[in-house]
Order: structure tokens, then sequence, then C-alpha cells
């Protein structure tokens, strides 16, 4: 005897969206472990992708009342798709989109800090030029110039210009807010920061590396 699952159209149509809805995210899930297996490329799994997001998105509105929550849809069919649910609800792009964003996000961010050191470094031998050599005056400015050096994340622990800094730091905090440098003092950290600032800017990767 065969068992109808529906009364009429309407409820037919619903349930071949909902059966579609299961191939989508059963197919996501295969996706994503084929591209993570390097079993396809990132090219060809991107366009996979992208046209099983917009399927997903077009059919989660059409069922948006009859499934307003995916994960309680995949979680009652015992689905067992966790890639699949990160990749269409959580994320809502290809994982090669994600990692591009990620690269793109981590080199601006790379290169505002590396800005930030060049602009630390200028200003702290500017200001010994200017014979600002008090100890409040001086230790702000190495203060932000190691600060900046030790969120660049390409720097070595023991890069000279954050090793200096900190000697620099723990000796002006054995001296009082109004003591000044000496002349000597004044040229050897001159000396240091422009040595650092040499090593700095050598370290940096040139654009084709």
């Amino acid at each position: 005897m065969e068992v109808k699952l529906w009364n009429d159209k309407r409820e037919r149509e619903m349930y071949d969206n909902l059966a579609e809805l299961f191939a989508i995210i059963k197919a996501t899930e295969k996706l994503e472990k084929a591209y993570v297996r390097d079993i396809i490329s990132g090219a060809e799994y991107e366009t996979e992708c992208q046209k099983l997001i917009a399927q997903f998105k077009t059919l989660s509105s059409t069922l948006r009342d009859t499934v307003p929550n995916i994960e309680r849809f995949h979680d009652t069919y015992k689905m067992d798709c966790p890639a699949a649910l990160n990749r269409l609800v959580t994320s809502g792009v290809p994982a090669t989109v994600e990692h591009q964003a990620a690269a793109a996000m981590s080199s601006v961010s790379s290169a505002a800090v590396v800005a930030e050191c060049v602009q630390n470094f200028i200003t702290a031998m500017d200001s010994l030029k200017l014979n600002m050599i008090a100890v409040d005056q001086v230790h702000p400015l190495l203060s932000d110039l190691s600060s900046s050096l030790n969120k660049l994340s390409i720097l070595p622990v023991d890069f000279e210009g954050k090793t200096k800094m900190r000697e620099w730091l723990s000796r002006l905090s054995k001296m009082g807010a109004a003591d000044e440098l000496t002349e000597q003092q004044a040229r050897q950290l001159h000396f240091d920061l422009e040595s650092s600032y040499n090593s700095f800017m050598a370290s940096l990767p040139t654009g084709g590396s």
C-alpha cells in the first residue's frame, strides 16, 4: 500500500524542498571534506561551494516558515554535517574566500603596525635632535616604540630594536622624571635608535618575497 506524504500540490512542493535542503547540506559536507583532503582544487571547490550556498539561501528563504531553524532541522534528521552547517549558516562564504579575506586583513594590519613603528622611530630620533633629553620626555617615546615593535609578529623575540629599547627603558626607570640624559647617553641612544631602525627596515619583507 502506497503512503502519501502530501495531500495536495502545495504539500508535495514543501516535501520536495525539504528533501532538496537535506541534499544541499549533505553535498556541502562532502565538498568541505573533499577540499580539506585536497581531493579538489581551490578553484573547483569555490565554484561548487558558491553554487550550494546560493541554492541554500534560496531554499532556506522559501522554507523559513516551515524550517525557521536550520540547526534544529539538521539535528532532527541526525545529519552529522558540522562542516556544512559552519559553511552554510555561520560563514556564508567559501573557505577560500574566508582565507583570502583573513590574509588581506593580516596584511593591512601588519602594514599599519609597520607604519606605526617607523613613525615612532623617527619621532624618538627627532626628539633627541631637538634636545628633548629629560626622562619624562624620552621614556614615553621609547615605550611607544617598544610597544609597536612587540605588535609586529614578523620580528624575532631577540630583534635588536626590541632588546635595546628594553635596556633603555630599564635604565630610564631607575632615574627621576626630571633627570636628563648626559650628552654621551643621548648620543648613544640616538645611535642605538638609528642602528635599530636600519635593522628594522632591512628585516621587512620586500614586495617580491
